[in-house]
Protein backbone atom coordinates (compact mmCIF):
# COMPACT_ATOMS: atom_id res chain seq x y z
CA UNK A 1 0.00 0.00 0.00
CA UNK A 2 1.04 3.82 -0.90
CA UNK A 3 2.31 5.39 2.37
CA UNK A 4 0.20 8.40 3.09
CA UNK A 5 1.44 9.60 6.25
CA UNK A 6 5.31 9.14 7.81
CA UNK A 7 6.91 10.42 11.12
CA UNK A 8 10.37 10.52 10.75
CA UNK A 9 12.27 10.83 14.41
CA UNK A 10 9.56 12.66 15.97
CA UNK A 11 9.74 14.54 19.36
CA UNK A 12 7.91 16.51 21.63
CA UNK A 13 7.96 18.00 25.15
CA UNK A 14 5.96 20.34 27.11
CA UNK A 15 7.33 21.80 29.89
CA UNK A 16 10.08 19.62 29.97
CA UNK A 17 8.89 16.07 30.48
CA UNK A 18 9.29 15.05 27.08
CA UNK A 19 6.02 13.43 25.40
CA UNK A 20 7.58 11.61 22.44
CA UNK A 21 10.68 10.32 22.35
CA UNK A 22 12.00 10.12 18.46
CA UNK A 23 9.22 8.23 17.06
CA UNK A 24 8.62 7.16 13.77
CA UNK A 25 5.69 5.75 12.23
CA UNK A 26 4.15 5.04 8.03
CA UNK A 27 0.34 5.26 7.62
CA UNK A 28 -0.97 3.98 4.61
CA UNK A 29 -3.41 4.72 2.33
CA UNK A 30 -7.16 3.17 3.22
CA UNK A 31 -5.43 1.99 6.36
CA UNK A 32 -7.30 2.01 9.67
CA UNK A 33 -4.32 2.73 12.54
CA UNK A 34 -4.80 2.44 16.50
CA UNK A 35 -2.55 3.88 18.39
CA UNK A 36 -3.10 2.20 21.63
CA UNK A 37 -1.77 2.81 25.17
CA UNK A 38 -2.23 3.87 28.50
CA UNK A 39 -2.82 7.08 29.56
CA UNK A 40 0.11 9.80 29.06
CA UNK A 41 2.03 7.62 26.81
CA UNK A 42 2.32 10.24 23.43
CA UNK A 43 -1.14 9.15 21.51
CA UNK A 44 -3.00 11.46 21.48
CA UNK A 45 -0.18 14.14 20.62
CA UNK A 46 0.88 12.09 18.03
CA UNK A 47 -3.04 12.67 16.67
CA UNK A 48 -2.70 16.55 17.28
CA UNK A 49 0.56 16.83 15.64
CA UNK A 50 -0.84 15.14 12.55
CA UNK A 51 -3.93 17.30 12.48
CA UNK A 52 -1.86 20.51 12.96
CA UNK A 53 -2.70 21.03 16.59
CA UNK A 54 1.00 21.18 17.81
CA UNK A 55 3.75 20.87 16.07
CA UNK A 56 7.20 18.85 16.79
CA UNK A 57 10.30 19.68 18.42
CA UNK A 58 12.36 17.96 16.29
CA UNK A 59 11.78 15.18 13.51
CA UNK A 60 9.50 15.61 10.31
CA UNK A 61 5.85 15.00 9.52
CA UNK A 62 5.36 13.76 5.32
CA UNK A 63 2.04 13.95 4.07
CA UNK A 64 1.79 12.53 0.41
CA UNK A 65 5.24 13.36 -0.32
CA UNK A 66 5.07 16.58 1.48
CA UNK A 67 6.27 18.25 4.48
CA UNK A 68 4.01 19.88 6.15
CA UNK A 69 5.59 20.73 10.12
CA UNK A 70 4.53 23.90 9.46
CA UNK A 71 1.42 24.19 7.66
CA UNK A 72 -1.44 25.38 9.67
CA UNK A 73 -4.42 23.00 10.42
CA UNK A 74 -6.96 24.28 8.17
CA UNK A 75 -4.82 23.20 5.40
CA UNK A 76 -4.30 20.09 5.49
CA UNK A 77 -6.06 17.19 4.17
CA UNK A 78 -7.44 16.06 7.69
CA UNK A 79 -10.29 16.08 9.52
CA UNK A 80 -10.70 15.02 13.33
CA UNK A 81 -13.56 13.54 15.88
CA UNK A 82 -13.02 14.49 18.75
CA UNK A 83 -14.51 12.43 22.00
CA UNK A 84 -16.11 15.91 23.08
CA UNK A 85 -18.18 15.86 19.52
CA UNK A 86 -18.34 19.87 19.77
CA UNK A 87 -21.44 20.11 17.50
CA UNK A 88 -23.55 23.34 17.38
CA UNK A 89 -26.61 23.18 20.11
CA UNK A 90 -28.33 25.87 18.00
CA UNK A 91 -27.94 23.80 14.53
CA UNK A 92 -30.09 20.68 13.11
CA UNK A 93 -28.86 17.61 12.04
CA UNK A 94 -28.70 19.13 8.57
CA UNK A 95 -26.92 22.23 9.03
CA UNK A 96 -24.48 20.79 11.47
CA UNK A 97 -22.99 18.41 8.41
CA UNK A 98 -23.50 21.24 5.96
CA UNK A 99 -21.59 23.81 8.16
CA UNK A 100 -18.08 22.91 6.66
CA UNK A 101 -19.44 23.08 3.10
CA UNK A 102 -21.29 26.19 3.12
CA UNK A 103 -18.05 27.57 4.48
CA UNK A 104 -16.90 26.93 1.60
CA UNK A 105 -19.60 28.53 -0.30
CA UNK A 106 -20.26 25.52 -1.96
CA UNK A 107 -23.73 25.49 -3.76
CA UNK A 108 -27.14 24.91 -2.26
CA UNK A 109 -27.80 22.03 -4.60
CA UNK A 110 -24.84 20.20 -3.52
CA UNK A 111 -24.88 20.57 -0.07
CA UNK A 112 -28.10 19.25 0.31
CA UNK A 113 -26.94 16.17 -1.92
CA UNK A 114 -23.64 15.93 -0.17
CA UNK A 115 -25.21 16.46 3.69
CA UNK A 116 -27.81 13.60 2.43
CA UNK A 117 -25.62 11.25 1.29
CA UNK A 118 -23.28 11.58 4.88
CA UNK A 119 -26.36 11.42 7.03
CA UNK A 120 -27.04 7.68 4.66
CA UNK A 121 -23.69 6.57 5.08
CA UNK A 122 -24.27 7.17 8.87
CA UNK A 123 -27.88 5.91 9.13
CA UNK A 124 -29.19 8.89 10.03
CA UNK A 125 -31.19 9.31 6.96
CA UNK A 126 -35.02 11.34 8.57
CA UNK A 127 -32.97 12.51 10.83
CA UNK A 128 -32.22 15.90 8.97
CA UNK A 129 -34.41 18.32 11.06
CA UNK A 130 -33.60 16.61 14.37
CA UNK A 131 -32.16 19.27 16.97
CA UNK A 132 -28.79 17.23 18.53
CA UNK A 133 -29.20 17.80 21.62
CA UNK A 134 -32.41 15.80 21.19
CA UNK A 135 -30.15 12.74 19.86
CA UNK A 136 -28.72 10.32 21.70
CA UNK A 137 -24.78 10.06 22.44
CA UNK A 138 -24.64 7.82 19.74
CA UNK A 139 -26.34 9.51 16.78
CA UNK A 140 -24.73 12.72 17.35
CA UNK A 141 -21.26 10.99 17.06
CA UNK A 142 -22.68 9.85 14.27
CA UNK A 143 -23.18 13.52 13.08
CA UNK A 144 -20.15 14.76 14.36
CA UNK A 145 -17.95 12.06 12.38
CA UNK A 146 -20.50 13.01 9.11
CA UNK A 147 -19.51 16.69 9.70
CA UNK A 148 -15.82 15.99 9.20
CA UNK A 149 -16.33 13.65 6.64
CA UNK A 150 -18.52 15.56 4.13
CA UNK A 151 -14.94 17.81 3.44
CA UNK A 152 -13.50 14.12 2.42
CA UNK A 153 -10.48 14.32 3.70
CA UNK A 154 -7.80 11.69 2.86
CA UNK A 155 -7.32 10.94 6.99
CA UNK A 156 -9.87 11.16 9.57
CA UNK A 157 -8.36 11.51 12.61
CA UNK A 158 -10.52 9.93 15.65
CA UNK A 159 -9.03 10.73 19.53
CA UNK A 160 -11.14 8.43 21.61
CA UNK A 161 -14.97 8.96 20.15
CA UNK A 162 -16.12 6.41 21.77
CA UNK A 163 -14.96 7.70 25.18
CA UNK A 164 -18.76 8.65 26.55
CA UNK A 165 -21.23 6.33 25.16
CA UNK A 166 -22.19 3.18 27.36
CA UNK A 167 -20.61 -0.30 26.64
CA UNK A 168 -23.94 -1.27 23.88
CA UNK A 169 -23.49 1.83 21.68
CA UNK A 170 -19.83 1.63 22.11
CA UNK A 171 -19.40 -1.95 20.40
CA UNK A 172 -21.91 -0.92 17.64
CA UNK A 173 -20.24 2.01 16.93
CA UNK A 174 -17.36 0.06 16.76
CA UNK A 175 -18.60 -2.28 13.75
CA UNK A 176 -20.11 0.92 12.42
CA UNK A 177 -16.87 3.14 12.05
CA UNK A 178 -15.17 -0.36 10.47
CA UNK A 179 -17.99 -0.28 7.86
CA UNK A 180 -17.70 3.75 7.11
CA UNK A 181 -14.14 3.53 6.45
CA UNK A 182 -14.40 0.17 4.35
CA UNK A 183 -17.01 2.14 1.91
CA UNK A 184 -15.29 5.66 2.07
CA UNK A 185 -11.69 4.04 1.27
CA UNK A 186 -10.05 6.93 3.36
CA UNK A 187 -7.40 6.06 6.41
CA UNK A 188 -8.60 6.71 9.88
CA UNK A 189 -6.40 7.06 12.65
CA UNK A 190 -8.11 6.18 16.00
CA UNK A 191 -6.86 6.64 19.40
CA UNK A 192 -7.75 4.54 22.36
CA UNK A 193 -6.59 3.09 25.57
CA UNK A 194 -9.04 -0.04 25.03
CA UNK A 195 -7.55 -3.05 24.18
CA UNK A 196 -10.83 -5.08 22.80
CA UNK A 197 -11.93 -1.63 20.41
CA UNK A 198 -8.27 -1.76 18.77
CA UNK A 199 -7.83 -5.31 18.22
CA UNK A 200 -11.56 -5.69 16.70
CA UNK A 201 -11.51 -2.91 14.72
CA UNK A 202 -7.87 -2.09 13.52
CA UNK A 203 -6.22 -2.79 10.62
CA UNK A 204 -3.10 -2.01 12.47
CA UNK A 205 -2.17 -1.72 15.75
CA UNK A 206 0.65 0.75 17.45
CA UNK A 207 1.66 0.06 21.14
CA UNK A 208 3.01 3.19 23.13
CA UNK A 209 3.97 3.45 25.86
CA UNK A 210 6.24 6.48 27.97
CA UNK A 211 6.61 8.43 24.11
CA UNK A 212 7.85 5.21 22.70
CA UNK A 213 6.48 2.59 19.66
CA UNK A 214 6.69 -0.60 21.54
CA UNK A 215 5.43 -2.67 18.81
CA UNK A 216 3.56 -1.90 15.36
CA UNK A 217 1.72 -4.65 13.76
CA UNK A 218 -1.89 -6.74 13.21
CA UNK A 219 -4.20 -7.39 15.62
CA UNK A 220 -2.74 -11.10 15.06
CA UNK A 221 0.15 -10.10 15.56
CA UNK A 222 0.21 -8.03 18.34
CA UNK A 223 -1.83 -10.23 20.73
CA UNK A 224 -0.23 -13.56 19.51
CA UNK A 225 3.40 -12.60 19.49
CA UNK A 226 3.87 -9.76 21.86
CA UNK A 227 7.53 -7.84 21.60
CA UNK A 228 7.55 -7.61 25.58
CA UNK A 229 5.83 -7.68 28.77
CA UNK A 230 4.47 -4.67 28.76
CA UNK A 231 2.71 -5.50 25.36
CA UNK A 232 1.57 -8.87 26.51
CA UNK A 233 0.25 -7.71 29.67
CA UNK A 234 -1.10 -4.79 27.99
CA UNK A 235 -3.36 -6.65 25.31
CA UNK A 236 -5.69 -9.24 26.58
CA UNK A 237 -4.75 -11.58 29.85
CA UNK A 238 -1.69 -13.19 30.09
CA UNK A 239 0.41 -15.56 32.41
CA UNK A 240 3.59 -13.56 32.60
CA UNK A 241 6.55 -15.36 34.36
CA UNK A 242 10.47 -14.99 34.58
CA UNK A 243 12.65 -17.39 33.14
CA UNK A 244 15.90 -18.51 31.83
CA UNK A 245 17.10 -19.54 28.23
CA UNK A 246 19.44 -22.11 28.57
CA UNK A 247 19.53 -22.88 24.57
CA UNK A 248 17.61 -22.17 21.67
CA UNK A 249 13.91 -23.79 22.09
CA UNK A 250 14.83 -24.26 25.55
CA UNK A 251 12.99 -22.05 28.67
CA UNK A 252 13.18 -22.76 32.30
CA UNK A 253 10.79 -21.63 34.73
CA UNK A 254 8.96 -22.71 37.70
CA UNK A 255 11.76 -25.29 38.08
CA UNK A 256 11.01 -26.76 34.92
CA UNK A 257 12.31 -27.25 31.16
CA UNK A 258 10.13 -26.44 28.79
CA UNK A 259 10.21 -26.82 25.03
CA UNK A 260 9.57 -23.59 22.84
CA UNK A 261 9.51 -22.29 18.96
CA UNK A 262 12.03 -19.34 20.55
CA UNK A 263 15.84 -18.53 20.07
CA UNK A 264 18.08 -16.41 19.31
CA UNK A 265 18.98 -15.16 22.73
CA UNK A 266 22.45 -15.24 24.64
CA UNK A 267 23.04 -18.25 26.71
CA UNK A 268 20.78 -18.61 29.83
CA UNK A 269 19.99 -15.13 29.02
CA UNK A 270 16.63 -13.77 31.56
CA UNK A 271 13.42 -13.55 29.59
CA UNK A 272 9.70 -13.34 30.19
CA UNK A 273 7.92 -15.92 29.40
CA UNK A 274 4.13 -15.53 28.36
CA UNK A 275 1.42 -17.94 27.99
CA UNK A 276 -2.01 -17.12 27.50
CA UNK A 277 -4.83 -18.17 29.59
CA UNK A 278 -6.93 -19.88 26.44
CA UNK A 279 -3.21 -22.34 25.62
CA UNK A 280 -3.59 -23.92 28.58
CA UNK A 281 -4.98 -27.62 29.14
CA UNK A 282 -6.39 -28.78 32.06
CA UNK A 283 -5.28 -32.13 32.28
CA UNK A 284 -4.86 -35.15 35.29
CA UNK A 285 -1.92 -34.65 37.61
CA UNK A 286 0.68 -36.33 36.75
CA UNK A 287 4.90 -36.15 37.45
CA UNK A 288 5.46 -34.68 33.88
CA UNK A 289 2.95 -31.64 34.18
CA UNK A 290 2.69 -28.36 36.13
CA UNK A 291 -0.05 -29.63 38.91
CA UNK A 292 -1.91 -27.32 41.21
CA UNK A 293 -5.19 -26.89 43.32
CA UNK A 294 -8.11 -25.23 41.42
CA UNK A 295 -8.62 -22.06 43.93
CA UNK A 296 -11.49 -20.13 41.82
CA UNK A 297 -13.92 -21.23 39.15
CA UNK A 298 -15.76 -18.00 37.36
CA UNK A 299 -18.56 -18.65 34.47
CA UNK A 300 -18.07 -16.26 31.97
CA UNK A 301 -20.38 -17.28 29.59
CA UNK A 302 -18.66 -18.53 26.52
CA UNK A 303 -15.68 -20.18 29.04
CA UNK A 304 -14.71 -20.90 32.70
CA UNK A 305 -12.24 -18.26 34.15
CA UNK A 306 -10.08 -20.71 36.60
CA UNK A 307 -7.23 -19.81 39.03
CA UNK A 308 -4.88 -22.63 39.78
CA UNK A 309 -2.43 -22.37 42.56
CA UNK A 310 0.84 -24.16 41.34
CA UNK A 311 3.23 -23.89 44.44
CA UNK A 312 2.23 -19.90 45.06
CA UNK A 313 2.04 -19.31 41.50
CA UNK A 314 -1.29 -18.36 40.55
CA UNK A 315 -2.34 -19.21 37.36
CA UNK A 316 -5.14 -18.05 35.15
CA UNK A 317 -6.75 -20.67 32.84
CA UNK A 318 -9.86 -20.07 30.34
CA UNK A 319 -11.07 -23.28 29.46
CA UNK A 320 -14.93 -24.72 28.51
CA UNK A 321 -14.74 -27.68 31.26
CA UNK A 322 -15.29 -27.17 34.26
CA UNK A 323 -12.94 -28.32 37.06
CA UNK A 324 -14.53 -27.75 40.58
CA UNK A 325 -12.87 -25.98 43.36
CA UNK A 326 -10.08 -27.62 45.50
CA UNK A 327 -9.63 -29.97 42.93
CA UNK A 328 -5.81 -31.28 42.06
CA UNK A 329 -5.13 -30.88 38.46
CA UNK A 330 -2.15 -30.34 36.19
CA UNK A 331 -1.43 -27.61 33.47
CA UNK A 332 -0.43 -28.50 29.46
CA UNK A 333 1.88 -26.22 27.95
CA UNK A 334 3.04 -27.22 24.46
CA UNK A 335 5.80 -25.35 22.42
CA UNK A 336 4.03 -23.35 20.53
CA UNK A 337 1.80 -22.04 23.70
CA UNK A 338 4.90 -20.71 25.08
CA UNK A 339 5.92 -17.50 23.98
CA UNK A 340 9.48 -16.06 24.88
CA UNK A 341 10.21 -12.22 24.57
CA UNK A 342 13.60 -9.71 25.66
CA UNK A 343 13.41 -8.24 29.00
CA UNK A 344 12.19 -4.85 28.94
CA UNK A 345 14.84 -4.05 31.37
CA UNK A 346 17.87 -5.81 31.39
CA UNK A 347 18.52 -5.46 34.74
CA UNK A 348 18.16 -7.80 37.94
CA UNK A 349 19.69 -5.65 40.16
CA UNK A 350 19.92 -1.91 40.82
CA UNK A 351 23.10 0.02 41.05
CA UNK A 352 23.23 3.55 42.45
CA UNK A 353 25.72 5.48 43.70
CA UNK A 354 25.84 7.05 46.87
CA UNK A 355 27.59 8.77 49.65
CA UNK A 356 28.33 9.15 53.26
CA UNK A 357 27.18 11.95 54.32
CA UNK A 358 27.66 11.19 58.52
CA UNK A 359 29.00 7.73 60.25
CA UNK A 360 25.14 6.30 59.89
CA UNK A 361 23.44 8.38 56.76
CA UNK A 362 24.26 7.73 52.73
CA UNK A 363 22.91 10.14 50.36
CA UNK A 364 21.49 8.95 46.65
CA UNK A 365 22.47 11.60 44.61
CA UNK A 366 20.38 9.80 41.30
CA UNK A 367 16.82 9.93 43.87
CA UNK A 368 17.84 13.09 45.76
CA UNK A 369 17.28 10.91 49.12
CA UNK A 370 18.98 9.94 52.39
CA UNK A 371 18.88 6.68 53.86
CA UNK A 372 19.91 6.29 57.23
CA UNK A 373 21.44 3.02 58.39
CA UNK A 374 21.69 1.48 61.50
CA UNK A 375 24.36 0.09 63.22
CA UNK A 376 26.99 1.56 60.52
CA UNK A 377 29.90 3.83 61.11
CA UNK A 378 31.06 5.49 57.18
CA UNK A 379 34.19 7.92 57.15
CA UNK A 380 32.06 10.94 55.96
CA UNK A 381 32.60 11.50 52.17
CA UNK A 382 33.00 7.99 51.81
CA UNK A 383 31.58 6.41 48.05
CA UNK A 384 30.09 3.96 47.33
CA UNK A 385 28.00 1.47 44.91
CA UNK A 386 24.40 0.08 46.06
CA UNK A 387 23.32 -2.55 44.63
CA UNK A 388 19.57 -2.91 45.58
CA UNK A 389 17.83 -6.61 44.51
CA UNK A 390 14.59 -6.28 43.89
CA UNK A 391 12.64 -6.84 46.93
CA UNK A 392 15.11 -4.06 48.55
CA UNK A 393 12.20 -1.51 47.12
CA UNK A 394 8.72 -1.17 47.91
CA UNK A 395 6.09 1.35 47.70
CA UNK A 396 4.44 2.93 50.44
CA UNK A 397 2.83 6.63 51.64
CA UNK A 398 4.43 9.05 50.31
CA UNK A 399 5.13 10.64 54.20
CA UNK A 400 7.17 8.11 55.06
CA UNK A 401 8.69 7.06 51.59
CA UNK A 402 12.41 7.53 51.11
CA UNK A 403 11.88 8.99 48.18
CA UNK A 404 9.07 9.48 45.09
CA UNK A 405 9.14 8.42 41.62
CA UNK A 406 6.91 8.10 38.27
CA UNK A 407 5.42 4.64 38.12
CA UNK A 408 5.64 3.21 34.43
CA UNK A 409 5.06 -0.48 34.17
CA UNK A 410 3.09 -2.87 36.77
CA UNK A 411 3.20 -6.33 35.63
CA UNK A 412 1.58 -9.32 37.38
CA UNK A 413 4.06 -12.05 37.39
CA UNK A 414 1.78 -14.49 39.62
CA UNK A 415 3.36 -14.83 42.54
CA UNK A 416 4.23 -10.83 43.37
CA UNK A 417 3.88 -7.80 40.99
CA UNK A 418 6.69 -6.34 38.60
CA UNK A 419 7.40 -2.59 38.98
CA UNK A 420 9.81 -0.26 36.76
CA UNK A 421 9.69 3.58 38.01
CA UNK A 422 11.34 6.79 36.74
CA UNK A 423 13.47 8.87 39.40
CA UNK A 424 13.44 12.73 38.79
CA UNK A 425 17.20 12.00 37.41
CA UNK A 426 15.76 9.59 34.66
CA UNK A 427 16.85 6.56 36.31
CA UNK A 428 15.12 3.87 36.47
CA UNK A 429 14.51 0.88 38.94
CA UNK A 430 12.93 -2.67 38.97
CA UNK A 431 11.44 -3.76 41.68
CA UNK A 432 9.15 -6.44 43.11
CA UNK A 433 6.27 -6.46 45.39
CA UNK A 434 2.66 -7.16 46.76
CA UNK A 435 1.47 -3.38 46.88
CA UNK A 436 -0.72 -2.59 44.21
CA UNK A 437 -0.55 0.98 42.39
CA UNK A 438 -1.49 3.03 39.78
CA UNK A 439 0.62 3.38 36.16
CA UNK A 440 1.21 6.84 35.45
CA UNK A 441 0.99 8.29 38.68
CA UNK A 442 4.06 9.23 41.64
CA UNK A 443 4.44 7.08 44.13
CA UNK A 444 6.53 6.88 47.40
CA UNK A 445 9.33 4.56 47.67
CA UNK A 446 11.25 2.77 50.96
CA UNK A 447 14.59 1.40 50.71
CA UNK A 448 15.21 -1.66 53.16
CA UNK A 449 19.04 -1.23 54.06
CA UNK A 450 19.13 -4.47 55.20
CA UNK A 451 18.82 -5.89 51.82
CA UNK A 452 21.06 -3.53 50.22
CA UNK A 453 24.36 -4.58 49.59
CA UNK A 454 27.28 -2.06 49.87
CA UNK A 455 30.59 -1.54 47.66
CA UNK A 456 33.35 0.68 47.66
CA UNK A 457 32.77 3.04 44.60
CA UNK A 458 36.35 1.84 42.55
CA UNK A 459 34.88 -1.78 42.74
CA UNK A 460 31.52 -0.24 41.00
CA UNK A 461 30.10 -2.43 38.63
CA UNK A 462 28.69 -2.10 35.05
CA UNK A 463 24.85 -0.97 35.51
CA UNK A 464 24.31 -2.13 31.64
Amino acid sequence: MKKIIELKNISKAFDGETILDNISLDIHDNEFVTLLGPSGCGKTTTLRLIGGFEHPDSGDIIFMNERINDTPSYKRNVNTVFQKYALFPHLNVFENVAFPLRERKVPKNEITEEVNKMLSLVMLSGFAERRVTSLSGGQQQRVAIARALINKPKVLLLDEPLGALDLKLRKEMQSELKTIQRNLGITFVYVTHDQEEALSMSDTVVVMHEGIILQKGTPQDIYNEPANAFVADFIGEANIINGRMPEDRVVNFEHRSFACLDGGFAPNEAVDVVIRPEDIDICPASDDLVCGTVESVTFKGVHYEIVVDCDGYKWYVHTTDFCPEGSYVGLRLGPDDIHIMPKMFKNTTNFLSCEATDETTLYFPALDCELECEGMCFEKGSRFTAELPTRALDITSEDIAHFTANLESMIYKGRYNEFIVAADSGDRLIFRSNADAQVGRRVGIRIDFAKVLLNPAEDMPDEN
